[in-house]
């Protein structure tokens, strides 16, 4: 992991939502928060994500594209970005983790790194 990759720090909140899920067709989907903050003195770009999604049965997807809901977003220095989206499930526990690729101001690219989350219907876990 290179320098400029700890200069970016990701948090994450999640939420089941109940009304928009189907357990009975196997129909889980989960919301997900995204802060991105930028601790470092340059500014830097999110030019596109990675995630990897693995259900409760250990079945994994893959996703790759272009920015985050639409943007590719310029983050200050010590500033931050937040956004919202959501995933489908087919069972009710899961995780996630991935990466960002970056561009800093000098033109540089790095990856972010995500580290894995929890996707649980509350009570789905003991």
């Amino acid at each position: 992991m290179n320098y400029l990759s700890n200069t970016i720090s990701i948090s994450v909140n999640t939420r089941y939502l109940a009304e928009h899920s189907h357990p009975e067709d196997n129909r889980y989907v989960f919301a997900y928060d995204i802060t991105i903050r930028n601790n470092g003195e340059h500014s830097a770009q999110l030019l596109s994500r990675h995630w990897i999604i693995t259900d409760g049965n250990g079945k994994t997807q893959e996703v790759r594209g272009s920015g985050v809901v639409g943007e590719q977003p310029v983050i200050d220095a010590d500033d931050e970005f937040s956004y919202s989206s959501g995933t489908l499930m087919t069972t009710a526990v899961g995780s996630m983790q991935g990466s960002f690729t970056m561009r800093a101001e000098d033109g540089e690219e790095f990856e972010a790194p995500i580290a894995p989350f929890g996707l649980a219907v509350p009570g789905a876990l003991h």
